[in-house]
């Protein structure tokens, strides 16, 4: 098993666990947790020996086999199917002393080699390395070409199926989805559930490790907490704790208040001084229970579009693709406003390529593409993170697209993204990942589209942002063409579903546990069982599709209202803090005193009204939210 005795880590001068302790047993399939900086990669890098603990002792049986996902994207010349065998160390080996034996003609060493590889399976290695690559979405032909001819994206499927390849007791994954498409998540997932060795995975993605995972270990505040189940239990179960925990420091804070009154009013008396004595002491003796902190501060807000058109776009028998090479003939698509659409299909097919044509980055190669007068298209790119400026601030991003905005406004735009104080003056060079693109996301947001295209948003977000970003999209009147291998940010955003594949894109009437069978059982993917369904889910989509357009207004008026009231707010609080200046009372300065007990009297009528406009606002929401 892990050990894990009054652990102490650090990265540097920050503590990311402190006094841990807890055990992981063989055959446990464990979801490593946490906000993005709470310590979660360090940890997987002491597991594997890349790190030593700063106090306290790690232990692992020394006889376990580890496997872990290589970082390095050297560009290597050998075949994709030989470096994902050098996963199986022991293969590899046989293979050479085999070969060995074979030029020295020395049978009995070979007959010994044989029966060992015979029984680690040695003869059907290939065969597992082929399976593992068309798992992991390679093409068939792909598993002969050389390391040094894909892309970094691809060389880490490589490096992933290398380690899927050991034959492992322990396996480390670090963020394993991130690099793939949704036909090859659900493939894993699959592969990660038949593993009989101890898992330690890394994910932001809920439902994944839902479907993989038996425990679970959360990291926050330098403390880890093991729970047996996955992470929807595990989160409840610590909603409510929380919940309590609060109640319980609430009751308590009214306690202490009660004794400190207690000891303030009578400590001077002597005929009370034991009482209040004795209620000093019951305050010293009392363990203080902590506030509930929330981990997540991201709330995104998409503004309402300045107009929208209808059609907002539409492509008439397009076809598209790359030069001579056509990926998707004779599209017919009509985006309208209330649209939600998640694409999907294998990688390769042509969801980028579709989304870059809608975009007007690409041109279509054949067929018309035409956009309706007012069309803002805001597009965030599966590489969008590398196009940010390194050596500038997001502050500076965002006046670079309006100038005339200023400081204060950008940055209380930037804050609503979780850029507040500082972060919003810092280098973008020294962002995570997970803040690199939700910059990217709040400068496209800023030009208040009317027509969102996510091409994989969610690479590098934490659970907290991608349910922030989820209950913004929500929320959002435009309309929204999605690419993820989030199944609940799909699940979340999108009421409609077309399935790029075979060179068309055609509607898909089932939903994703009917993509799932598709993907892994081969089901037809409109088989005739699944038509009445097709039928009730387009019918509930197009009542979601009407309820959100209902909703939408109401939702901006009170978000305005609310706004309008907390600005008015402040300039009564300014008002208040100037009439309680003794200064102000000073012969002279009547009128002033006058012209600010004017303004304040006007001010309280203002919020007044705007209060009775709020609950006829927040009234008729949710009325127009249980239609």
């Amino acid at each position: 098993m892990l050990r894990f005795d009054n652990l102490n880590l650090r990265r540097g001068s920050r503590l990311l666990l402190n006094g841990a302790n807890f055990l992981v047993h063989p055959g446990w399939r464990v979801g490593l947790t946490g906000r993005n900086g709470t310590g979660k990669s360090s940890l997987l890098a002491l597991i594997g020996g890349e790190l030593a603990p700063d106090g306290g002792d790690f232990s692992r049986p020394r006889d376990w086999t580890l496997a872990h996902v290589r970082q390095q994207n050297e560009a290597l010349d050998h075949a994709a199917l030989d470096h994902v065998l050098d996963g199986d160390a022991e293969f590899r080996l046989l293979e050479r002393e085999l070969s060995d034996a074979e030029a020295a003609h020395d049978a009995a060493r070979q007959a010994v080699l044989h029966d060992r590889l015979h029984a680690i399976g040695g003869y059907a290695a290939r065969a597992r390395a082929g399976e593992l690559l068309h798992g992991l979405g390679f093409a068939p032909g792909d598993e002969r070409r050389a390391v040094s001819e894909f892309s970094g994206g691809w060389r880490m499927r490589l490096n992933l199926a290398q380690a899927l390849m050991c034959r492992s007791d322990l396996l480390l994954l670090d963020e394993p989805t991130n690099h793939l498409d949704l036909d090859a998540v659900l493939w894993l997932e699959e592969w990660l559930r038949r593993y009989t060795g101890t898992l330690i995975v890394v994910s932001h993605d809920r439902e994944f490790l839902d479907h993989v995972v038996s425990h679970v270990l959360h990291i926050a505040d330098a403390n880890a907490e093991l729970f047996a189940g996955n992470v929807s239990a595990y989160e409840r179960k610590r909603a409510e704790r929380m919940a309590q925990q609060q109640i319980a420091h609430e009751r308590q804070q009214q306690e202490r208040a009660r004794l400190q009154r207690f000891v303030d009013r009578f400590k001077a008396q002597a005929t009370k001084a034991r009482q209040a004595q004795s209620r000093v002491k019951a305050l010293e003796r009392m363990t203080e229970i902590a506030a509930v902190r929330a981990e997540s501060g991201i709330e995104f807000e998409f503004a309402a579009p300045d107009a929208l058109p209808d059609p907002l776009l539409t492509l008439d028998e397009a076809t598209i693709g790359y030069g001579e090479c056509r990926i998707v003939e004779k599209i017919r698509l009509s985006l309208r406003p209330s649209d939600r659409i998640g694409l999907l299909g294998a990688n390769g097919a042509g969801k980028s390529t579709l989304i870059k044509t809608i975009a007007g980055t690409l041109a279509p190669l054949a067929g018309r593409r035409q956009e309706n007068k007012g069309l803002v298209i805001g597009y965030f790119a599966q590489h969008q993170v590398e196009q940010l400026d390194s050596d500038a601030t997001p502050v500076q991003h965002l006046l670079r697209l309006q100038p005339s905005l200023g400081e204060q406004a950008a940055r209380d735009f930037l804050g609503t993204f979780g850029f507040a104080g500082e972060r919003a003056l810092a280098d973008v060079r020294g962002f995570s990942g997970g803040e690199k693109a939700r910059l990217a996301l709040a400068l496209i947001v800023f030009e208040r589209p009317n027509l969102l295209l996510l091409d994989e948003p969610t690479n590098h977000l934490d659970i907290d942002t991608r349910e922030a970003l989820a209950e913004a999209l929500q929320d959002y009147v435009g309309a929204v063409v999605l690419v993820t291998h989030d199944r609940g940010l799909l699940r979340a955003v999108c009421d409609d579903y077309l399935l790029v594949r075979d060179y068309a894109v055609k509607p898909f009437d089932g939903d994703l546990d009917d993509y799932a069978r598709v993907v892994l059982r081969g089901t037809p993917a409109n088989a005739s069982t699944t038509a009445n369904a097709g039928d009730t889910r387009r019918d509930g989509r197009r009542d979601r599709a009407e309820q959100r357009a209902r909703v939408a207004p109401l939702k901006n008026e009170v978000s305005r209202i609310e706004k309008q009231i907390a600005k008015l707010e402040a300039q009564r609080a300014v008002i208040q803090t100037e009439l309680g200046d003794p200064a102000l009372y000073e012969s002279g300065r009547g009128d002033q005193v006058a012209d600010l007990v004017r303004r304040q009297g006007q001010l309280t009528q203002d919020i007044a009204a705007l209060e009775e406009a709020w609950f006829d606002a927040h009234a008729a929401l949710e009325d127009a939210a249980q239609a």
